[in-house]
């Protein structure tokens, strides 16, 4: 369990952190959007940051749909908007937004190092530092270690594992008398959520990145309509029909009422899954995602940053914020507190944060050598892409066409798009 001394003392390292109050109060505002407890964590670093520097900062939030939020931030920049100094960006967001924001290069010279080189390349555009790390992502498969216990199931390094397990404990549980009990939950929804989900089942059956480093169109192949045909397979069987409209919060909803044996998610929902309100308190883990069959484990490449938005009116104290916020004290407490990967390497060797956050702790190597999303070779088309990419997803997870069919015409699309200079 969390002690709440050892979040203390991380925030007061974290607010003196920034040393002197700044000469001349701001009224600065940060955007972002929220899964699990992010709001009230951003807060809670707020207050601490409000306290040390003087500036008061205020939160403007978005919606939970990664998808939404992008589409708002960009109406926002390209009107020029100068209500919002601060944008908490998504990891594949950078070239599409770089021409918007300021070069942080100089202001975080003495910093930068400390955080994962893989991170800070993903940050930079043409030599330009776009945003400074958060926090880094990469999901895992949690699963019910009592329900594994109780049907001697060992813990599934196949996704063909996975779903037979599913299929024999959700079946077992519903005779039993819970009727409401699924095998495996994930997110479904038609957004860039599930670019993630259905990139892990491609790369883990070796069927490629979407589209290459290189910029090739690799997606329509044999071993991508494998992963997306036995993914559809799950929908109605071990996972619900209602599936295709999951996000995060929707999966770790059934998950958390303890109707679900298996569950793809990014560690926050870790330390939620063991909090006093849970069915499943005590009573599971996580470990890396299944491989394909003849593949291995991928993992989706997540994370956020926080850039400056070049129409702030406030910049000297946004960059403040920012360097605040991407501190190595404030991503411990932010460790600490919600589970979110550290993009400081030498965090992973923190006493308190292995003590409290197991799952942390072991993480490292799994976002180290996750997969990205095609964001650069992708550049301002990223967005269009992954939309293409999530719509064929969904169409086979719906079982509207086979994935064979669905991934021809994909590629026909992407290369209409490459056309168009991506």
């Amino acid at each position: 369990m969390i002690r709440r001394t050892s979040l203390m003392a991380a925030m007061a390292a974290a607010a003196s952190f920034i040393g002197m109050q700044a000469a001349g109060a701001a009224e600065l505002s940060i955007v972002l959007g929220s899964i699990g407890k992010d709001v009230q964590e951003m807060r809670s670093q707020l207050d601490a940051f409000q306290q040390s520097s003087g500036h008061t900062v205020r939160i403007v939030e978005m919606p939970a749909s990664t998808t939404d939020q992008f589409g708002q931030y960009r109406l926002w920049l390209s009107a020029g908007n100068q209500d919002v100094d601060v944008y908490r960006t998504d990891v594949i967001w950078a070239p599409q937004l770089a021409a918007n924001f300021m070069d942080l290069t100089q202001a975080m010279a003495d910093v930068i190092g400390q955080h994962s080189p893989a991170i800070v390349q993903s940050q930079t555009v043409d030599g330009k530092l776009v945003a400074m790390p958060l926090y880094a992502d990469a999901p895992a498969l949690y699963y019910r270690t009592d329900l594994l216990e109780k049907y001697g199931r060992p813990i599934p390094k196949t996704w063909s594992e996975m779903a037979e397990t599913a299929r024999i404990v959700q079946d077992g549980e519903r005779a039993a008398g819970n009727a409401q009990m699924n095998g495996f939950v994930f997110q479904g929804a038609s957004y860039e959520g599930l670019t993630c989900d259905a990139l892990e089942w491609v790369s883990s059956h070796g069927g490629g990145e979407i589209v290459s480093p290189d910029g090739e169109i690799t997606i329509n192949n044999e071993r991508a309509a494998a992963a997306l045909d036995q993914a559809h397979g799950w929908v109605g069987t071990i996972s619900p029909p209602g599936v295709l409209g999951y996000m995060e919060e929707e999966a770790r909803g059934v998950w958390q009422t303890g109707n679900a044996v298996f569950m793809r998610n990014w560690p926050y929902a870790y330390p939620l899954g063991n909090g006093d309100d849970s069915a499943v308190k005590g009573k599971f883990d996580a470990v890396p995602l299944p491989a394909g069959e003849g593949g291995a484990s991928a993992a989706c490449l997540g994370g956020w940053n926080l850039a400056v938005s070049e129409f702030s009116q406030n910049k000297e104290a946004a960059v403040e914020l920012v360097r605040f916020l991407s501190s190595a004290e404030s991503q411990k407490a932010r460790a600490l507190g919600t589970a979110r990967l550290p993009s400081i390497p030498a965090l992973y060797e923190d006493p308190d944060i292995i003590a409290q956050q197991p799952l942390v702790a072991k993480w490292k190597t799994v976002f180290e050598n996750a997969t990205p999303r095609p964001s650069a070779p992708t550049k301002g088309k990223y967005n269009e892409v992954s939309q293409q990419f999530w719509t064929a997803a969904n169409k086979t997870l719906a079982g509207q066409g086979a994935a064979a069919a669905n991934l021809q015409d994909l590629e026909r699309q992407l290369r209409r798009l490459k056309r168009n200079a991506w």
